[in-house]
């Protein structure tokens, strides 16, 4: 008995010493470098505008070397793809964190409405922010109309919530009207 928990000890033991990942460094190096290029690109589009934003420029503003850029994103359309999946990620995140629903919608139409790429895109690529919002069959539009689904437990409110929020990339919202909105959204699922 005593030797064969001793066996199984060695055995932990070994494990033990074993890493648990030996690629778990570059896995966390190609995350930094994706979060890098993804907020530099997010930061272009905010200063410069999507049109004038090029894959040089996600470059030195993400600094990482082109050849690492290229390495991750083919193209500026995959760099953009990229950034709207982590967008669409980090909202639908901000919503489940919420601690209610009201909380969650008035969360989501605060950071559309304060966005600033968002903003200098409304002033700079107004047709280009149209078409981005007008795709509304892309998985990312259904993974988004899912989340808001679950929030306001009405389906049919969530098709109308999510238009509101699009409505928002457009014609921003103050937070008192976020807020404002947000209520009555939620009082009309409720009814």
């Amino acid at each position: 008995m005593f030797q064969k928990s001793l066996r199984t000890e060695r055995v932990s033991l070994s494990l033990l010493s074993m890493p648990l990942n030996k690629y778990a460094p570059q896995v966390a190096n190609h995350r930094r470098t994706q979060v890098a290029i993804l907020e530099g690109t997010k930061s272009l589009i905010a200063t410069v505008g999507l049109k004038k934003m090029s894959m040089i420029e996600i470059a030195d503003i993400a600094q990482v070397s082109r050849a690492t850029l290229y390495n991750h994103y083919r193209d500026k359309d995959s760099v953009l793809r990229a950034l709207c999946e982590s967008e669409a990620e980090r909202f639908v995140n901000l919503a489940r964190n919420s601690t209610s629903a009201i909380e969650a919608l008035e969360r989501l139409s605060i950071e559309i409405s304060q966005d600033k790429a968002l903003e200098n895109m409304r002033k700079s690529d107004p047709e280009s922010l149209s078409l981005f919002l007008s795709s509304q069959e892309d998985r990312l539009w259904k993974a988004v109309s899912s989340a808001i689904t679950l929030v306001v437990n009405n389906p049919v409110m969530s098709e109308l919530t999510v238009r509101w929020l699009i409505g928002q990339a457009l014609h921003p919202l103050t937070p008192t009207q976020s807020r404002q909105q947000a209520e009555a959204i939620i009082k009309s699922a409720n009814l």
